[in-house]
């Protein structure tokens, strides 16, 4: 079974994106929803509102869900596509000790979570055409990137995982369809995506 990673900073269209496809092809792909938006809206909080300790406790409750959620998928869907928003290489950009630290702490490394996913692909977000594009948290109440950190967490994400031998990078889009459709051609048509 192939796992197919939709990753990017705030605002990149990682949700829509990934709900989208999944609901308009469910016999090839299966969704994973995104892991942190699930632990933070529990926890009736954000990653900005926590002190350091918080931070790393909600990393941990996010990695181990993701892992749980993609096995469970996995074995609940033989023969479809993971599509992911987010993977669990995400966490590691917002660990208070950096990317290193996390892993150590979640028993992992670098390589081992890479090797999870089949394909990544790496979403730019909004921000980027502009702070009229990018609408902070009123998508998502999770969210506390203002345009400036959404941008920069976004490329702390491609560095992140640029290390993925199928990482693919789509840009910006002033209209969503756009982003969508050239998202769709990224994961159709790659030899390696079966």
């Amino acid at each position: 079974m192939s796992r197919i990673v939709l990753t990017g900073g705030p605002g990149s269209g990682k949700t829509v994106i990934s709900t989208r496809i999944a609901r308009e092809q469910p016999d090839r792909f299966v969704l994973v929803p995104e892991a942190a938006t699930q632990v933070y809206d529990a926890l009736q909080t954000r990653w900005d509102k926590l002190d350091r300790e918080g931070r790393r406790e909600v990393q941990r409750k996010i990695y181990q869900l993701q892992v749980d959620q993609e096995d469970r998928t996995a074995q609940a869907n033989p023969g479809k596509i993971l599509l992911l928003d987010r993977g669990t290489i995400d966490g590691a950009a917002y660990w208070p000790e950096g990317p290193a630290d996390y892993w150590l702490d979640v028993g992992s490394t670098l390589e081992a979570e890479l090797k999870r996913y089949d394909a990544v692909i790496w979403m730019e977000s909004a921000a980027a055409l502009g702070h009229e594009f990018y609408d902070g948290d009123s998508s998502n109440a999770c969210r506390f990137e203002d345009a400036h950190g959404a941008i920069e967490s976004g490329k702390l994400l491609l560095k992140l995982w640029g290390g993925h031998p199928n990482l693919k990078h789509i840009g910006a889009f002033a209209e969503i369809e756009e982003k969508i459709a050239a998202v769709k051609e990224a994961i159709m048509f790659p030899s390696s995506i079966k």
